[in-house]
């Protein structure tokens, strides 16, 4: 199914954002549908962030209209696990939140440990943990604070080259297994590209929306390596001008 026949989970129609007298969003308009994974890209300070702030609900827009369908939670670079509680009292850590006994909570997490492939790091601790399987977990908490809508701050931005490129794979196979509708901002074009259906390049400050790119099969070819290096040139004059 196209990302056109399916509903719309997340939509900004003309959002503007002041802070005093200086204007950070200028008229932006986007649109996340069910199950799709969109990405934004642009460059640093131009905004991104309070994009994603108005979408977590931690500031609100100055004038247009944002509506979200469904229930939301949201992850950071950095991966805030609490150190002196197991993996798995991590995970489960929403649902403890929100009324489940420890010992229900933990049942209920536990068999997804495969699933996100942590099995076997369920008794461990976070500083026993390598910066990729914390983010890993973090993710995973994620998942369980809400499946529905999720919200990416540059996660895997604070990860070495190698690292990153291993999680991302990782990523794409765990999204296969998931139904949720996924927001990324990311600095990392290849990122991007690599991970998500459409992507929203927006403009230096006062943000506006520059293009919005279909990375669908029936539009984009992603392993025409030729066809990712001319998309990414693209995307980084985009940026640049």
């Amino acid at each position: 199914m196209n990302s056109y026949q399916k509903q719309n989970k997340i939509v900004f129609e003309n959002i503007s954002k002041y802070y005093g007298d200086t204007k950070i969003l200028d008229d932006i308009s986007l649109y996340i549908n069910e199950g799709e994974l969109v990405a934004i890209v642009g460059p640093s300070g131009c905004g991104k962030s309070t994009i994603f702030n108005i979408m977590a609900g931690l500031s609100h827009q100055s004038s247009g209209n944002f509506t979200i369908d469904g229930k939301l939670s949201y992850m950071y670079q950095k991966d805030l696990l609490l150190p002196y509680k197991s993996i798995l009292d991590n995970v489960a850590l929403p649902m403890i939140i929100e009324g489940q006994s420890r010992t229900k909570a933990r049942d209920l997490v536990k068999p997804y440990f495969k699933t996100f492939e942590l099995e076997g790091y369920e008794n461990m601790y976070p500083h026993e943990l390598s910066g990729g399987m914390r983010q890993r977990a973090n993710f995973m908490r994620t998942y369980f604070s809400s499946s529905d809508i999720i919200l990416l701050d540059e996660p895997f931005g604070a990860l070495d080259s190698i690292t990153k490129a291993s999680i991302q794979d990782w990523f794409l196979k765990v999204r296969k297994k998931m139904n949720s509708t996924i927001f990324l901002i990311t600095h990392d074009i290849d990122e991007a590209i690599h991970l998500a259906d459409r992507i929203y390049v927006v403009s230096n400050k006062p943000a506006h929306i520059k293009e919005e790119i279909s990375l669908y099969p029936d539009n984009f070819d992603k392993g025409d390596m030729e066809n990712v290096a001319k998309l990414k040139a693209h995307i980084m004059d985009l940026i640049r001008s």
